[in-house]
Parts: structure tokens; C-alpha cells; sequence
């Protein structure tokens, strides 16, 4: 008999890319809070400007 998360899996793997990530989004959002993704995004948006600064990495243009 499959578990609640086998049967749930199998049911999310049915939805198209779009709902699959949208649901992924949901499910990421309701173990974690609006706050710490937020800072986790600073942290490394701080890190590539730090990265760049210190030439360690070349932008790329949007172009490309």
C-alpha cells in the first residue's frame, strides 16, 4: 500500500512544469518563512557583489 507521500508524489508528477513549480513554491513557503528566504537572497546577492568587487567573477550582459 503506498504511503500518503507516494501517493501525493505520484499525483504532483502528473501536474505540467508550471503547477509543479508552483506547488514547489508552496511547499518551500510552508517550511520556511518569508523572512528567512529573504535573507537567505541577501546573503547571496551579497556574496556575488562581493565576488565581482573583489574580481573574482565577470559579469555576464543580459544580451548573452
Amino acid at each position: 500500500m503506498p504511503t500518503p507521500f507516494e501517493i501525493v508524489e505520484a499525483a504532483a508528477m502528473k501536474l505540467s512544469p508550471k503547477e509543479r513549480g508552483d506547488l514547489a513554491d508552496k511547499l518551500w513557503m510552508s517550511v520556511h518563512s518569508k523572512e528567512e528566504v529573504d535573507a537567505a537572497w541577501e546573503a547571496e546577492i551579497a556574496r556575488r557583489i562581493a565576488e565581482m568587487d573583489a574580481g573574482l567573477t565577470d559579469g555576464v550582459p543580459a544580451e548573452q
